[in-house]
């Protein structure tokens, strides 16, 4: 077991990009259920103020970056959160490759784990940012002495471990933790971002917007207006 003082031992530090994708960004979804902008903008602000509320040491971010500390996690987890944790996480990943093989497993496990429901018969609109941070106390899951446990950390369904793992990380004030993809079917590194300390920018420094296409065999991603660049990602039949 990785106590917090064996993990405050193993942390260095450490600085890097990380890529995340969301949603687009350039679509609002409530426009289509209201018949004029002064009603988004009225319905907009209704819907904010019945969100929960922004995590203290968040106020000087762009939304991108501080909304992972907003919300609760599924019902399920994630892998370094608890299920009803109020503690956020903001997950990256070091190559937009992995960032795209990382949201098209979990939109595809969203259509196929829900009864009746069938893929979009379009491709949705995504937009890729990329953020920088900076922590002096980083943990790196892939490196020895901690790659040890290698199956522990990239359990595809089992997230009793790295629950455990971040729990202790975060009591030995440990800010980002680097760990191995286990959706990207080629090596990828993800990271894991425990407190909004770790961004060392208050804004996103690049995006790119991508397309996502779903299909019963295979997830492929490609740039919006540069085709040539695509990742075909197959079906993973845990999702």
């Amino acid at each position: 077991m990785w106590t917090p003082t064996a993990l405050a031992s193993e942390a260095r530090p450490g600085e890097g990009i990380a890529w995340r994708t969301v949603e687009s960004q350039h679509i609002a979804a409530t426009r289509r259920i209201v018949a004029s902008q002064r009603e988004q903008v009225i319905l907009e602000e209704i819907l904010e103020a019945s969100k929960p509320h922004y995590q203290p040491g968040t106020a000087h971010l762009h939304y991108l970056l501080k909304t992972p500390f907003r919300y609760p996690p599924p019902p399920q987890g994630s892998r370094f959160r608890r299920p009803y944790s109020g503690a956020g996480v903001f997950y990256g990943s070091e190559a937009i490759r992995t960032s795209l093989a990382e949201f098209s497993f979990w939109r595809r496990r969203f259509f196929t784990r829900s009864p009746g429901t069938p893929l979009p018969r379009h491709p949705e609109s995504l937009t890729v940012f990329q953020v920088r941070y900076r922590s002096e106390r980083r943990l790196d899951l892939t490196h020895p002495p901690l790659a040890a446990d290698h199956r522990l950390w990239t359990d595809p369904d089992d997230y009793a471990a790295t629950w455990a793992l971040a729990d202790n990380a975060r009591a030995a004030h440990i800010e980002v933790i680097r760990y191995r993809s286990v959706r990207d079917p080629r090596p990828g590194f993800n990271l894991a971002l425990l407190s909004p300390r770790a961004f060392a920018h208050p804004k996103p420094l690049a995006s790119q917007a991508w397309r996502l296409h779903l299909s019963e065999t295979e997830s492929h991603c490609h740039h919006a207006t540069d085709p040539r660049r695509f990742f075909t990602f197959p079906v993973d039949e845990r999702a």
